[in-house]
This record gives C-alpha cells, sequence and structure tokens, in this order.
C-alpha cells in the first residue's frame, strides 16, 4: 500500500542454509506477521475507523468497527504478503528490505504464496458475510489493483507508479463508509481524493532518501529518473491539490469548523514543509542538508490528524 515505514539494513542474499520449517516458531510467527506489514496497515485503520464514525454522524457499532478493522487488516495483510512474493528478487539487493522474511529465508516463497491467497480469500468472506458485500468487492479490488497493477504493471516500468499504484491505499475510505451505510457518497470520494494527491507527496521524500536503493534494481521511482528539483515542484503541485481538496468536505455539507480548523492549519504547515523543500532542492542542496524526511515524517503526522478531525467532528457540529 501508499504508506511507508523506514527501515535502513545491510543488503541480504535470498534463503539461508536452514529450512524455514526448523527455525523456532515463535521467530516464524513472527515472520508471517511482518509480511502483513502490520506498521503500514495502521495507519490504513486510521483512514478507515474515522470515516465509519462520520458516516454514522456519531459512534458507529463497535462490532461492526471491529470487524471493518480485521477484515481490512487480512486484506491488506494479504496484499503485502503477495506484494514480497512478487518483489522477492528486488528486496533481496535493497538495504531498506533486505531482512524481509522471504530475504532471509525465515518464510519460503511458496508459503508466502499461500498465505497471501488464503489471507485475500479469508477477508473478503469476512467482509461480504459479517460486514457487507460491496465492502468486500470494495477490499478486495484494492488488494488486486495493488498487487497487479501497481506490483506487477506499474512498479517496474514508469516513473508514475506510486501516483496512480496509491489508488489502493486511497480505498480503505471507502471501506470505512460502505461498510455502515452499505453505499457510497461524495463524502468518501473526496476524502479518497485526498488520499489520492497524499499518496505522492508523502512517498517521494523517501524515495528521495533511498534513490539509490531504487536506482540499484531498476525501479524508476521519479527521484532516480528526475532531478530534486523537478521532484520538489511536483510535490509542491501535489501538496497544493491536496489541501484544496480536503476543504471540500465543509461546503458540501459533511463536516463543520472543527474540520475545517484542522484541515486548514494542518494544510498549512504541510505547504510550509513543502515549499521549504523545494526552496532547497532548487538551492542545490544534497545529503542530510536536504531535510526530505521531515516532509516524510510530517506526512503521517498530517493524515493522522486530519482524519482524528473527521471523527470528532460530528460531535461538535
Amino acid at each position: 500500500m501508499c504508506v511507508t515505514a523506514v527501515e535502513s539494513r545491510p543488503a541480504g542474499v535470498i534463503g539461508t542454509s536452514q529450512s524455514p520449517s526448523r527455525r523456532p516458531a515463535g521467530a516464524r510467527g513472527m515472520a508471517f506477521v511482518a509480511l502483513t506489514k502490520p506498521r503500514i496497515i495502521e495507519l490504513l485503520l486510521i483512514t478507515t475507523v474515522p470515516v465509519m464514525f462520520l458516516a454514522q454522524q456519531g459512534v458507529p457499532d463497535l462490532g461492526l468497527v471491529l470487524l471493518t478493522c480485521l477484515g481490512g487488516y487480512l486484506s491488506a495483510g494479504g496484499a503485502n504478503a503477495l506484494n514480497m512474493y512478487i518483489d522477492r528478487d528486488i528486496d533481496a539487493l535493497m538495504d531498506r528490505t533486505s531482512q524481509r522474511p522471504l530475504v532471509t529465508g525465515m518464510v519460503s516463497p511458496r508459503e508466502c504464496l499461500a498465505f497471501g491467497i488464503t489471507l485475500a480469500v479469508v477477508s473478503t468472506l469476512l467482509f461480504g458475510l459479517t460486514v457487507n458485500w460491496l465492502s468486500a468487492w470494495l477490499a478486495l479490488g484494492a488488494l488486486l489493483f495493488y498487487v497487479v497493477v501497481y506490483t506487477m504493471i506499474l512498479k517496474r516500468r514508469t516513473a508514475q507508479n506510486i501516483v496512480w499504484g496509491g489508488i489502493a491505499g486511497c480505498m480503505p475510505v471507502l471501506i470505512g463508509w460502505s461498510s455502515v451505510t452499505n453505499s457510497l457518497s461524495w463524502a468518501p470520494v473526496v476524502l479518497f481524493l485526498v488520499m489520492f494527491f497524499w499518496t505522492p507527496p508523502h512517498y517521494w521524500p523517501l524515495s528521495m532518501k533511498v534513490k539509490e536503493d531504487y536506482a540499484r534494481v531498476g525501479v524508476p521511482m521519479l527521484p532516480v529518473v528526475a532531478s530534486n528539483k523537478v521532484v520538489a515542484k511536483q510535490i509542491v503541485v501535489y501538496s497544493w491539490v491536496m489541501v484544496a481538496v480536503s476543504l471540500l468536505l465543509t461546503p458540501l455539507g459533511y463536516t463543520g469548523w472543527f474540520y475545517t480548523a484542522v484541515a486548514l492549519a494542518a494544510g498549512g504547515w504541510w505547504l510550509w514543509e513543502a515549499h521549504a523543500l523545494f526552496g532547497r532542492a532548487k538551492a542545490e542542496v544534497t545529503g542530510g542538508k536536504l531535510k526530505e524526511m521531515r516532509l516524510f515524517h510530517w506526512s503521517i503526522t498530517y493524515v493522522s490528524l486530519l482524519f482524528v478531525a473527521v471523527a470528532v467532528d460530528p460531535f461538535l457540529r
């Protein structure tokens, strides 16, 4: 999915001399958990649950929230496992992915493939049988988009990979809304677009920092094929569109003063950081002085604050 945890480790080699089945059970269990990329899924759930509060205009059924979160975790976890299965060749050559379970040999490729498919099937049935089938198809669509469209088609072929591949990470807002209403509306569409325009300026700063990794394996992330100045300019453009779209919820009647205040304050700070990064890039600052990770870390805080405001706003109107 579109949200990324930063890891920095020495590059590894696929497999080990010891069979995965002979590894300690506890370590093997943790390896399967790692296949789901739980740190990334945490942020996906942060964009799911608040939308359920907005759809309910209050507190949604807590059982429904738990089932939606469980289904979302299993679906995203299955997508992440299948992503690791497909990308195991380049993961072994990149510093920040060199300790993933398939690279170290803690989990075999066959086990990873079976695990990912199982999670995909179980999550779809869980959504369909306990939440509703609209949410089930949305979750399955997100999984297939991430695995097939992003990982298999876009990632290694175009610098626009994260732009369009990020659509999968936008789907939780639709799933959160549909789990409550069994329908869709303009509110989740607006939040979907916020996440769509958020994803590139969230991910590109990280890509700027680790572009040597991507260059080594031939993945054409934008910072690999364009200068820091060009990337930073794109970040500014996407950031302005993202902030503008985030302010549409209130005139459409879905939110009030509290959400608007948070969106303006958090968005204003984001734009400050984006323009500061662009200024440093234009001055041809490189290395640690570029401070590209400031925007990456703020991007996670921004989306957390924005969606907390989405959940709180109905109680203040």
